[in-house]
């Protein structure tokens, strides 16, 4: 086993010692000025990463984060760690992957959703939307997760299951509601205790969990994804950094973390200790679940190269948030990449992570 060694400090003394002198070479120290850039100009206001690279780890936070334990709001990485906490209750046999959604939920019915099966739900093939028509005018009105569920049960199809990719935050929603359902657990209570708690991510919580809002790193809304408000400050009753939101804990981009945590939560699909379920469930969801032609995609995961940067290899997973967050592991070079950040990924192009990432997956190259 390789030893791992870690680093939470600055990486310019570190990277003096012998054992580290490749990593300099490789691109780290590239990768760590970039965000210390970032954040001294003010264009991102906190930011943490960590890398990992052959047993090496190297965590820092920046900005107005002082410590790697901060914790962000992770936004759309919460896809993989909901459906983590879903695959929970296949690993024990509550369900199958061809299951249709309708066996879980009755009333999903109606305009071709008997087709759709749990596996369309959780790689983006059901043919739901992303974002429901409603949602605005439901997070205006600061409506609870029941309401977003009734809504995407009934929400019209955008095209024939099965038939094509494309990005549904409400498959996902959906995919947790049938763990709801098979579990009797909400869903936020579900996640913590089948995902956070096993894995000691302490310093995790779909939703607020135990944190208070001042203990979390705050968004710079101002071009934000237009679902949370756009920046607008007539959505500060409801947009990412509004008490509302930060304690609804949508299944599919409500989670907060610290870049250690989401590190450990990656480190379990790499090398799976059994904690969540059996190694085989975990390499089942990093495998390519939609039929050719279709893009590729895992449970949950982003997978392939696309899911990380140029440089990484097919063996990669991942995903992105748009609050400015990224994190991806590739097996094959033992390489991991978490970044963290304030900052919207619309807000910037190239946005800073992205900058990081291609830096780190080309390091070593």
């Amino acid at each position: 086993m390789k030893r791992r060694t870690f680093i939470q400090c600055g990486i310019g003394s570190a990277l003096a010692t012998p054992l580290l002198a490749a990593v300099r070479a490789g691109g780290m120290e590239q990768a760590v000025q970039v965000l210390k850039s970032a954040t001294a100009k003010g264009q991102i206001r906190s930011a943490a990463l960590l890398v990992r690279e052959e047993g090496i780890e190297i965590a820092k936070a920046f900005g107005k984060a002082t410590t790697v334990d901060a914790v962000f709001l992770l936004a759309s990485i919460t896809k993989p760690m909901s459906i983590a906490a879903v695959m929970t209750l296949y690993d024990k046999g509550e369900f199958k992957l061809d299951d249709p959604v309708k066996k879980f939920v009755p009333e999903f019915t109606g305009d071709g959703r008997a087709k759709i099966t749990m596996r369309h739900l959780m790689t983006h093939a059901s043919g739901l939307p992303d974002q429901l028509p409603e949602n605005q005018k439901l997070r205006q009105g600061h409506a609870p997760l029941s309401e977003f569920i009734k809504h995407a049960i009934r929400v019209p199809l955008l095209f024939p299951t099965g038939t094509k990719y494309s990005y549904s935050s409400m498959a996902i929603l959906l995919a947790t509601e049938v763990a709801r359902r098979i579990s009797g657990q909400e869903i936020l209570d579900f996640v913590n205790e089948s995902v956070f708690k096993p894995l000691e991510m302490k310093h995790s919580a779909l939703g607020l969990g135990k944190f208070q809002l001042d203990d979390v790193e705050r968004c710079q809304v101002a071009s934000a994804a237009p679902e949370s408000g756009s920046g607008d400050p007539k959505a500060k009753a409801w947009d990412w950094n509004s008490l509302y939101w930060r304690k609804f804990g949508a299944p599919w981009g409500g989670a907060h973390a610290s870049v250690l945590d989401v590190s450990t939560f990656l480190g379990e699909f790499m090398n799976p200790s059994g904690r969540l379920f059996k190694p085989e469930t975990a390499r089942l969801m990093l495998q390519n679940h939609n039929p050719r032609g279709i893009r590729p995609r895992g449970l949950g995961f982003g997978i392939g190269v696309i899911a990380g940067s140029p440089g990484c290899s097919e063996q990669t997973f991942g995903h992105t948030g748009s609050t400015g967050t990224l994190a991806w592991a590739d097996p094959k070079s033992d390489r991991k990449c978490i970044v963290l950040t304030t900052l919207p990924g619309s807000a910037a192009n190239p946005h800073p992570r992205k900058v990081v990432s291609d830096l780190v997956a080309k390091a070593g190259d």
